[in-house]
């Protein structure tokens, strides 16, 4: 059933998606400051390209302090927009029953975008 929910999911908007993150991400690794913010819109590229089966997991304080200062950089500089997005399309996805699952990838999908610092992707 995963299999078929990735499917579907890629087929409406789930590439596209990847892609623009893919996109962000390497613009994001221009330069050295960048780089960090750019291998966190990598863990958003490959949750976009294959939600279903995939778990986002907190890894503690395995960051400390500098995961803290990240995320809420992060934040400001437009976790803030991607969240808003991805709970908007949630919410609509979550009008229909067969929109369901998919209105609760891009709920995961949100978490993960507001504050991706100490997270990882299983």
């Amino acid at each position: 059933m995963k299999f078929l929910g990735n499917i579907i999911w890629l087929l409406f908007g789930g590439i596209i998606t990847s892609v623009e993150y893919l996109i962000s991400s390497l613009i994001l690794m221009i330069t050295i400051i960048g780089i960090p913010f750019g291998l966190q819109t990598l863990k958003l590229a490959i949750l976009a390209l294959w939600p279903f089966g995939s778990r986002v997991v907190d890894e503690g304080n395995s960051g400390g302090c500098l995961s803290l200062i990240m995320n809420i950089i992060w934040i400001f500089i437009g976790g803030f927009w991607i969240c808003l997005t991805h709970l908007g399309f949630g919410l609509l996805l979550c009008i229909t029953i067969i929109g369901i699952p998919f209105g609760m990838q891009h709920f995961k999908m949100a978490a993960l975008a507001l504050a991706p610092f100490g997270k990882s992707i299983q």
